[in-house]
């Protein structure tokens, strides 16, 4: 078995992507921006990104969504434990629900049924169209983040180089 890492520098590989095509860093705020305010509260929009970034390895937005929420007053009992949130008895349903679709959209390539139907019904229990397709587009939206930080190796608590 191979094993592949890499030294953690304090130097990003490259000035972020989104500074050297400025044209794209406004279109990926909006599209983030594009899920708020449709039936899915703030807190479970920071939940999913968190939880999307913890996925991805993706220090950059780990480090920023956790200070976010914590700066929306969560308690560290619910930031310990977004990881673990099946076994954790701090989140509703609703965010469950919000959680187990993060997983599935944002590990696509990890099952041959990337979205089971019942974490879809699920959600969809909890959320109408509208709020399902805010959902999607958050997880999609920090799916795009945490991969054009990571691809760089954008340091945590640092603005974009």
């Amino acid at each position: 078995m191979t094993t592949v890492t890499h030294q953690h520098t304090a130097q990003a590989r490259m000035t972020h992507p989104v500074m050297v095509l400025p044209a794209t860093m406004k279109a990926l705020i909006a599209l983030s921006g594009s899920a708020e305010n449709h039936g899915v509260p703030h807190r479970t929009l920071e939940l999913v990104h968190l939880r999307a970034s913890q996925i991805n390895g993706c220090s950059v937005c780990v480090d920023m969504h956790a200070r976010d929420l914590r700066k929306q007053g969560e308690p560290d009992e619910r930031l310990f434990s977004v990881a673990a949130w099946r076994d954790a008895p701090w989140f509703d349903d609703a965010e469950r629900a919000a959680l187990a679709l993060t997983e599935a959209v944002t590990r696509i390539a990890d099952g041959a049924d990337p979205v089971p139907d019942d974490v879809w019904a699920t959600a969809a229990a909890h959320y109408d169209e509208e709020a399902l397709s805010a959902l999607l587009l958050a997880i999609a939206a920090v799916n795009v983040w945490n991969r054009l930080n990571v691809a760089t190796r954008q340091p945590a608590g640092r603005l974009p180089a």
